[in-house]
């Protein structure tokens, strides 16, 4: 059967996405405003005119994301002010300085950290990221190379568990709780980073070529001015128990969520590390989320009027009638593509859809793979969001350079997700019995 995208629903839709794209690339609106200009437009084409209960309704659709973004970047803010991130980093890079493999991989995985708390790539860009980035550099890895590990890092970062955006969005588009993702999330994003990792970062290590062992030694004495000591770590410590607690031991840890964990976590920190602005810094963290908080408010937005109009439901059919063959292929090269205006974006108007035409393979499975293939938009021009930011922190201007390195392990990310996908139920099979 062959769709005509002639069909009212298929006009609503082309129009809804036309708008979202003139608002974010030729207004340069933020991307919140675009989606929800977008939402208002389908609205109105369809005979339904502004629906401003379907509005709200959408807008705090992800409400209980939005409290855990924000309540994470608090935490992180909070254990970056005391000083345990740059002590941590500057023990492991003192430790690990002579076995580069381990150097590589351990510098990746710090990286990964704020984005696996907060689902957002920026945020490892802009915390871990800058952090590590001269001590690469005084490393003797090049500047370009450095700033593609963050990037790539950063994308594995923000799918890694346990916060992950785009899972909590497709899982929302099908009724799919965020319940038993975390050992696929790290099956999908560990063997990459480690892939990663010895690709960008191990061969400049291994050489020492143009280490700057002055340069290195001011810096490693900068960052590790607070010691690194059992008692700086507390927060982390009260996060761990936490959370283990009310996985493992329900009947000893009562239900607080993730966002009181978080902040109870936080508040830990101030009887350690040195003395920072408790209120500085949770407004500095509220406004570095703000933009990722405003995207899943236009998403809401988006899908509610999607469902709606009917859109939904045609692309829904339109996906379920491409072959399984070149269903694979538009996923690798749709979901990236529109991922360029916003991963979230990418998410929810095509990783909802393809969920649907999957759902004969083990969903959470899929879910992992498709918002892996999702985390691309982060690397696609002209948004590219992670590039950007990783050339920012590597002093690169011109981050098509950055993009260039990445190409190879971004064309690894989606042979990875394809292959989750294609290999669903014996991947979950195996992973049940691990």
């Amino acid at each position: 059967m062959t769709l005509d995208w002639f069909w009212p629903e298929g006009f609503y839709a082309s129009m809804m996405i036309l708008a979202f794209a003139l608002g974010a690339f030729a207004l340069k609106l933020p991307i919140a405003v675009a989606m929800s200009g977008g939402a208002v437009l389908g609205a109105i084409l369809a005979g339904e005119g502004i629906p401003v209960r379907h509005l709200v309704e959408g807008m705090f659709g992800y409400i209980d994301t939005i409290l855990i973004i924000a309540t994470a970047m608090i935490f992180m803010k909070t254990v970056q002010a005391i000083g345990l991130m740059e002590s941590i980093a500057a023990w492991g890079i003192r430790r690990f300085r002579n076995y580069p493999v381990l150097l590589s991989i351990g510098v990746t995985l710090l990286i990964m950290f704020p984005g696996m708390l907060t689902g957002s790539s920026t945020a490892c860009c802009l915390t871990t990221g800058a952090l590590v980035a001269p001590v690469l550099m005084h490393l003797g890895v090049p500047r370009v190379k450095t700033g593609a590990l963050i990037a790539i890092a950063a994308l594995l970062g923000m799918i890694a568990p346990p916060i992950n955006i785009p899972v909590m969005i497709i899982g929302g588009g099908i009724d799919m709780p965020y319940v038993g993702f975390a050992v696929p999330l790290l099956a999908a994003t560990m063997p990459l980073a480690v892939f990663a990792a010895l690709l960008l970062a191990w061969p400049s290590l291994r050489r020492r070529e143009g280490q700057n062992d002055e340069a290195l030694e001011k810096e490693l004495a900068r960052m590790s001015s607070v010691p690194l000591t059992w008692r700086l770590c507390t927060p982390f410590a009260v996060l761990v128990v936490l959370m283990a607690g009310e996985q493992f031991m329900p009947q000893y840890f009562p239900f607080l969520g993730m966002p009181l964990q978080f902040l109870i976590a936080s508040a830990s920190a101030v009887f350690t590390g040195r003395r920072w602005n408790v209120l500085a810094s949770a407004t500095e963290a509220i406004d570095d989320a703000l933009p990722v908080l405003g995207i899943l408010m236009g998403v809401g937005m988006f899908i509610q009027v999607m469902t709606l109009n009917g859109v939904r439901g045609f692309v829904v059919i339109s996906a379920l009638s491409i072959p399984e063959w070149a269903l694979y292929l538009s996923i690798a090269v749709s979901i990236p593509a529109f991922g360029a205006i916003s991963s979230f974006g990418a998410a929810s108007v095509l990783g909802v859809p393809f969920m649907f035409a999957l759902l004969a393979k083990d969903q959470i499975i899929t879910a992992t793979a498709l918002a892996l293939i999702a985390s691309l938009g982060d690397l696609v021009p002209p948004t590219a969001l992670a590039g950007i930011f990783a050339g920012q922190v590597v002093g690169e201007k011109n981050y098509f350079k950055i993009l260039k390195v990445c190409v190879v392990p971004a064309v690894a990310i989606a042979l990875w997700g394809i292959a989750f996908i294609a290999y669903a139920g014996p991947l979950a099979s195996w992973l049940r019995w691990v």
